[in-house]
């Protein structure tokens, strides 16, 4: 397995290689080669598996062997050895029809946890068996900094820079990475939104000197590791889910901003999993949505809501999408991101629109519609996030009638307690949040400045 970008100009390097340059060196991202299928037969011989061995499984078919078995073992228990569920990723009912996937087990309660809780394990062993200095930077709309944080806190050889937007996380999330305070750890807590946080991030990868001299390396879902660990729940849930109800068939709703978690879901769709349809769930910004009502992809005006995750206008992960949707065609895609560098906006004809119609249907959540699906299911016995009552408002009005789905619960309630209590709810926190507000904070404010954030990474990244 070789890896290329969507754009071309990245000759093709193995899977060490690949996670290394995280943001390809042209610009674009980083997609294997050839997209592996997996048998009918191998899918049946998988399910029975634990989710840690269904990680190696389908790992293997990524990693060329450059990282030996049982080393690669060794990380795989490693990084889920601290969740607090057995399943890492159990599946509950809540109706005939409709599941609920926990990806919130992880030691920071989110769903970025199932990657970069293997990311950070994956660096480290890189760093050592490379004798490299490995400088971790990335963007943040709440979940992916405290849990790519908590993944390298304290590793020899490592620093970890995390952009964030000012006031306009959650107070649990800003806690989460601000109250960390081993030395190889840098919170910038930026004046502007997402969208400036994850620009920025991408014009500094994409200048390659900067890149070079420093040793920066991707945490965010532009590296395509991320993708492919995050691709593993998908299987797992649709194994329980074919196990209890013996569908041969699922869908699944995904809250997503970014479009690497519903990536994922694609990535396991093409490797032969029997998903029905991709349930795109948005909230006010809702790009995605738009894009596959009206083939047209143009962010709007940027609005704060309940689910700030999601916050988010720009979807990096989109070009990934957009590489596959026009036949793998590197030079179309470098002409639509040329195009949309220029003008703002991609436009799709008529017939890929058909296709992204069928993979895939959107439904934005407004935020009145949020906090009443809070609501209605905390009376039925079960309390989302606002990212998670996203998901399952869509499949509510998404979902077919003869066909299973799967919503993805993407983080504990209690890292969103101002949404929750708008509801009337008030919940008990676990503790591990609760010793949170007790402690320091460590963050540093500046401007949405290109230059200044460029002067404060130089000067923490080789002080």
């Amino acid at each position: 397995m070789q890896y290329v970008s969507t754009r071309g100009n990245v000759g093709k390097i193995g899977f060490i290689d690949a996670f290394l340059m995280g943001l390809g060196n042209d610009g674009g991202l980083l997609v294997p080669e050839e997209i592996p299928v997996v048998s009918a037969a191998k899918l049946k011989e998988w399910e029975s598996l634990s989710y840690q061995e269904l990680v190696l499984e389908i790992f293997s078919y990524y990693t060329n062997d450059e990282v030996p078995q049982e080393d690669l073992k060794a990380m795989v228990q490693a990084s889920y050895a601290s969740f607090r569920h057995p399943e890492v990723t159990p599946v509950r009912k809540l109706n005939d029809r409709l599941y609920l996937m926990e990806l919130f087990h992880g030691p920071t309660f989110a769903f970025k946890d199932i990657a970069l809780q293997f990311m950070g394990q994956f660096y480290s062993y890189v760093a050592a068996k490379r004798n490299l200095k490995i400088h971790i930077l990335g963007a943040t709309s709440g979940d992916t900094g405290a849990s790519a944080i908590e993944g390298v806190r304290g590793k020899e050889g490592i620093k970890i820079c995390i952009l964030h937007p000012h006031r306009k996380v959650s107070k649990v999330q800003e806690l989460q990475m601000t109250t960390v305070q081993d030395e190889n750890v840098l919170n910038l807590s930026v004046h502007g939104n997402f969208d400036d946080c994850q620009g920025m991030i991408k014009d500094l990868f994409a200048d390659l000197e900067f890149k070079q001299k420093n040793r920066l390396a991707a945490i965010n879902s532009i590296n395509f590791v991320r993708i492919l660990a995050q691709t593993v729940y998908y299987f797992y849930a649709y194994f329980q889910v074919r196990k209890q109800t013996g569908a041969a068939a699922v869908e699944f709703s995904v809250p997503t901003g970014n479009f690497g978690d519903i990536f994922a879901g694609y990535l396991a769709k093409r490797m032969g999993l029997p998903v029905h349809k991709l349930i795109i769930a948005t909230n006010e910004n809702n790009i995605l949505e738009r894009f596959i009502r009206e083939g047209i992809y143009t962010p709007g005006e940027f609005k704060s809501t309940y689910s700030p995750s999601m916050d988010i206008q720009v979807a990096s992960n989109f070009e990934r999408y957009l590489y596959y949707l026009v036949g793998e065609n590197p030079d179309k895609v470098a002409e639509l991101m040329e195009g949309y560098k220029r003008d703002g906006k991609i436009a799709i004809a008529r017939d890929l629109l058909a296709i992204a119609q069928i993979e895939f249907d959107a439904y934005g959540v407004d935020g009145p519609e949020c906090l009443e699906t809070i609501k209605k299911h905390d009376a039925q016995g079960y309390l989302l996030d606002p990212h998670s009552a996203c998901g399952v408002a869509a499949a509510e009005n998404c979902s077919d009638d003869d066909v299973i789905c799967v919503s993805l619960a993407t983080a504990h309630p209690a890292k969103f307690d101002e949404a929750i209590r708008l509801c009337g709810i008030e919940q008990t926190f676990p503790d591990e949040i609760a010793r949170l507000f007790d402690k320091p904070q460590r963050q540093k404010v500046v401007d949405a400045s290109l230059e200044e954030v460029a002067r404060e990474l130089e000067a923490f990244y080789n002080g």
